[in-house]
C-alpha cells in the first residue's frame, strides 16, 4: 500500500519548520493540496496517522502557530481533512471479546499491527476538533473511545510484560501483529509481517510502540477527566500507556548496541555470529544482519518524550531514557548514518524495509542490505531534530496536537 506519501510531502514541511525556507513550505503545501485527498478517505489501510498528520496535521499546526499566513478557510480545510481521516480510520474496526476493539491492519479484520498506535494521532486531532463517527440510525461513536480502546488492546496483546504469556515472554518485547478470531473476538496468537518471527522483536515495530504511547500520554494531558471517566478513568488509562511505554523503552535500551541504533530484529539468527554486539556500536557493514536506522530515528523521539515526562514526575528512569534518546539522535546525525554525498537523495542511511521478503538493496560486495534511505527514516529523523531543536532554543514545545 502507499503508506509513505505523507512522509514524502511531510519532509519539506518539517524542513520549513526547522529553517523557515519558504520554498520547502510551498512544496509541501501544494503537494498536500493536490495529491493527498485520496489518503484522507482511504478505507483500506491503517496508516492515516502517517499520511495525513504528516501533511495536513503539520500544516495545521504551523498555521495555528502563525508561522505562515493562512486564511481561516485554509485552516478549516486542514481541519476538515483531519476530521474525515480520523473518522475513516476509526471506522476500520474489529471488536474483541471483552468489549474493547482495535483498528485492523491492511491484512484484514483479524489483524492488529503495532504500527497503528501512531495512527491514533488522526483520531486524537479529529476528536479535538469536535468530530465523531455517525453510523446506522445516526448512532454516534466517540473517536476518543476508539483511541483509548485501541491503545488498551495493543498494550494487552502486542506488548509483553514478563508475565509468562508464552515461553519467550520478556518484558518489553513487542509482537508486530496480533491475530484474533473474528467470529468471537478472541485472541489467538502473535504474528509478524516484517520481523523474523512472532516470538522475536522487529525493532521498527518496537519503535512505533515507544513513540506512539509517549505522544498519546502527552495528548491525554489535554483531555478532561470528564471525557476519560466513562472510558475507564484517567488513572487506569494513563497507567496502561505508561506501563507499555516504560517496558518497551527499557527493552530498547537493553537490546540495542551502545550507539542507539538497533539491528533489524532482536532475534535475527545472524546476530549469534556477531559476538558481544550489544557492548559496542552497531556495525551497518557487518556480514550477517543489517541494522535498521529508521527504527532508531522513530524510537529516539519516544525515548526523549517519555524520558522528559518521567523527569517531570521525578522518576530517575527519566534521565536514563532522555540520555538514550540524545545518544541515538547524535549517532544518526553523523556519519556513517547521515548521508553527506551530493549524489544520494536520502538523509538517513542504512535503513531496512522488509528483510524477510528480501526487498532491500544489497550492494554487490555485501551479504546484507546497507547504504540506502527510506522516506519514513528521513521524516522521523527530521521530526526528532525539530523536536530537540525547539527544546534547545526554548521555542514552543512540539506536539502533533499543537500544545
Amino acid at each position: 500500500t502507499e503508506w509513505t506519501q505523507g512522509f514524502q510531502f511531510g519532509c519539506p514541511i518539517l524542513l520549513f519548520d526547522a529553517t523557515n525556507d519558504r520554498t520547502m513550505l510551498n512544496l509541501g503545501r501544494e503537494a498536500t493540496r493536490i495529491r493527498m485527498a485520496s489518503h484522507v478517505t482511504h478505507f483500506g489501510v491503517h496508516d492515516h496517522g502517517f499520511n495525513n498528520i504528516s501533511t495536513y496535521g503539520n500544516l495545521w499546526r504551523l498555521a495555528r502557530e502563525g508561522r505562515f499566513d493562512a486564511s481561516e478557510g485554509e485552516i478549516d480545510f486542514y481541519e476538515m481533512a483531519i476530521k474525515a481521516s480520523g473518522a475513516v480510520q476509526a471506522n476500520r474496526w474489529s471488536r474483541t471479546i471483552d468489549g474493547d476493539g482495535y483498528i485492523y491492519s491492511f491484512n484484514g479484520p483479524h489483524s492488529l499491527f503495532s504500527d497503528t498506535i501512531r495512527s491514533l494521532r488522526a483520531l486524537a486531532l479529529a476528536h479535538r476538533f469536535g468530530h465523531r463517527i455517525l453510523g446506522e440510525n445516526d448512532r454516534e461513536t466517540s473517536l476518543l473511545e476508539r483511541l483509548v480502546q485501541h491503545a488498551r488492546v495493543t498494550a494487552k496483546y502486542n506488548v509483553y510484560f514478563g508475565n509468562n504469556r508464552d515461553a519467550y515472554d520478556i518484558s518489553g518485547r513487542v509482537a508486530h501483529e496480533s491475530i484474533f478470531n473474528t467470529n468471537d473476538g478472541c485472541y489467538r496468537c502473535p504474528s509478524t509481517q516484517q520481523g523474523y518471527s512472532p516470538f522475536t522483536t522487529w525493532t521498527r515495530g518496537l519503535a512505533w510502540i515507544i513513540t506512539g504511547y509517549a505522544e498519546q500520554l502527552e495528548f491525554l494531558d489535554t483531555v478532561s477527566d470528564r471525557e476519560l471517566e466513562p472510558l475507564g478513568g484517567r488513572e487506569s488509562i494513563e497507567q496502561c500507556m505508561t506501563d507499555a511505554a516504560m517496558a518497551t523503552c527499557q527493552f530498547y535500551c537493553d537490546h540495542t548496541p551502545t550507539c542507539g541504533v538497533p539491528y533489524w530484529d532482536t532475534g535475527a539468527p545472524g546476530l549469534a555470529e556477531l559476538g558481544d554486539y550489544l557492548d559496542r556500536p552497531a556495525d551497518p557493514f557487518n556480514d550477517h544482519e543489517p541494522v535498521d536506522s529508521s527504527a532508531a530515528a522513530i524510537a529516539c523521539q519516544g525515548l526523549l518524550r517519555f524520558g522528559r515526562r518521567l523527569q517531570a514526575q521525578g522518576n530517575p528512569q527519566g534521565d536514563k531514557l532522555w540520555q538514550a534518546g540524545l545518544t541515538t539522535l547524535r549517532t544518526l546525525l553523523q556519519e556513517p548514518y547521515l548521508s553527506t554525498s551530493e549524489n544520494h537523495q536520502g538523509l538517513l542511511l542504512h535503513t531496512v524495509y522488509h528483510r524477510p521478503r528480501n526487498w532491500d538493496y544489497i550492494p554487490g560486495d555485501a551479504n546484507i542490505p546497507y547504504g540506502e534511505s527510506c522516506m519514513w527514516g528521513d521524516y522521523h529523523l527530521l521530526e526528532a531534530a525539530v523536536y530537540i531543536s525547539r527544546l534547545a532554543k526554548g521555542e514552543k514545545y512540539y506536539t502533533f496536537f499543537g500544545g
